[in-house]
C-alpha cells in the first residue's frame, strides 16, 4: 500500500464525515540528502545548565535557547536540535515523540518515511505543513528536541528536561488542538502510563486544549490495519474542534 494511499476504503474523503466508528511509537529514519539544513551559530549554555525564563520567552529566544541547550547528555551526541515547523498561530499543534537519524540530520519533525505518512494523513483531512492560513496549517513538534542515540526511547530525565520548552511552545502557538503522536508524546503530555490503546477514541486536556490520542506514523508503517483506528481519531479530532465556539 502506498502512502499517499494511507486512509481505508470505507473512509470519507477529506474534510467529509467520519466514518463509523497496547500499541507503541518510534521514530524511524529515512534518507533525504536534498533536505540538509546547516545548523546556525548559536550561544551554548553550560553542560547540565538550562536557561531560565523559558516561560517568558517569544518565538525567537524560544528557538536561541532550544537550539544552545546542554541540559541533558543528548546535547552530546546531536548533530541539530529539533525546534519545529509550521505556522506559528496554527490551529492544529502535531506533538511527536523525539527526532530519529533522518530528523537530527536535517533539523526538522517528521521527515523520511513517517514524515510523508504524516503529511498523507494531514492532507485527508485539508491540512498542511506548508504555507497555508492557520485553519489549515499545523504546528510540528516532538517531546524531545535532540535525537536519542541509537533512536533508544526517551529517558524520564530528557523529557523533564524538554517539558518547559513544549509547554511554551503550546503557549505561544495557542492550538485549539492537540494531536499527540506515540506512546512516549502521549504518556508525556498527559502524565500517565495507560497505553495508547485504552486512551483513544475521547477528549483529554493539555493546559486548557483539547488532546486527541493517536499511534505514530512509524508505528502505522509497521502495523498497516491500524490505519483505521488512526483515521478515526482524526475524524474524533475533526469534530472536536467543530464543537468549539
Amino acid at each position: 500500500m502506498g502512502l499517499t494511499a494511507w486512509v481505508p476504503r470505507h473512509a470519507g474523503v477529506a474534510l467529509g464525515a467520519p466514518p463509523a466508528a497496547a500499541a507503541d511509537g518510534s521514530v524511524v529514519a529515512g534518507v533525504e540528502p536534498d533536505r540538509i539544513v546547516a545548523a546556525s551559530p548559536v550561544a551554548l549554555t553550560p553542560r547540565g545548565a538550562r536557561l531560565g525564563g523559558i516561560e517568558q520567552m517569544d518565538w525567537p529566544a524560544l528557538r536561541e535557547a532550544v537550539a544552545g541547550c546542554r541540559a541533558c547528555a543528548l546535547c552530546e551526541s546531536r548533530r541539530n536540535t529539533v525546534f519545529g515547523v509550521g505556522h506559528e498561530q496554527a490551529h492544529w499543534m502535531i506533538v511527536g515523540e523525539a527526532p530519529g537519524e533522518n530528523e537530527d540530520r536535517h533539523g526538522e519533525p517528521f521527515v523520511g518515511q513517517a514524515g510523508r505518512l504524516l503529511d498523507s494523513m494531514l492532507r485527508s483531512i485539508g491540512l498542511t505543513r506548508e504555507a497555508a492560513p492557520p485553519e489549515r496549517q499545523v504546528f510540528i513538534c516532538n517531546v524531545l528536541k535532540c535525537r536519542p542515540p541509537g533512536n533508544r526511547n526517551p529517558e524520564p530525565q530528557e523529557v523533564a528536561q524538554c517539558e518547559p520548552f513544549l509547554k511554551r511552545q503550546v503557549a505561544l502557538v495557542k492550538p485549539r488542538i492537540i494531536l499527540a503522536m506515540g506512546r512516549f508524546a502521549v504518556q508525556s503530555l498527559l502524565r500517565t502510563t495507560e497505553p495508547i490503546g485504552r486512551l483513544r477514541g475521547r477528549v483529554h486536556d493539555y493546559e486548557g486544549v483539547p488532546l486527541i490520542v493517536t499511534y505514530h506514523p512509524a508505528y502505522l508503517l509497521r502495523n498497516l490495519p491500524d490505519k483505521a483506528k488512526a483515521w478515526d481519531d482524526l475524524c474524533l479530532a475533526l469534530d472536536t474542534l467543530r464543537s468549539r465556539p
